[in-house]
């Protein structure tokens, strides 16, 4: 059994081991936090390049949608010139 003047120093000696893995895991978090803090802002520019073209290029497929929209005929336009077609085949065919 341990003297008890002997309590107190091991007592120190288990806090003063804590306290030390405590400044060392302290200090690895630190180092780890600096590093990924320099990876996370390269991953932010990149991200906010990669959206910047997107967009870009959503903007363009947009405007040819509505270019190509803009340019199709109507439902009633379409119908019209079936019919136009229809006569333009049956005076063809007649002639023919």
């Amino acid at each position: 059994m341990a003297n008890t003047d002997d309590t107190p120093k091991m007592l120190r000696a288990i806090l003063n081991g804590q306290s030390s893995f405590r400044q060392e895991v302290l200090s690895k978090i630190d180092k780890l936090d600096n590093k990924l803090s320099g990876q996370i802002d390269k991953l932010d520019i990149k991200i906010d390049d990669v959206e910047g073209r997107l967009t870009k290029r959503l903007d363009n497929i947009g405007k040819q949608l509505a270019y190509l929209e803009d340019d199709t005929p109507t439902r009633e336009e379409f119908d019209k010139l079936e019919i136009r077609v229809d006569k333009i085949e049956q005076v063809t065919t007649a002639v023919i």
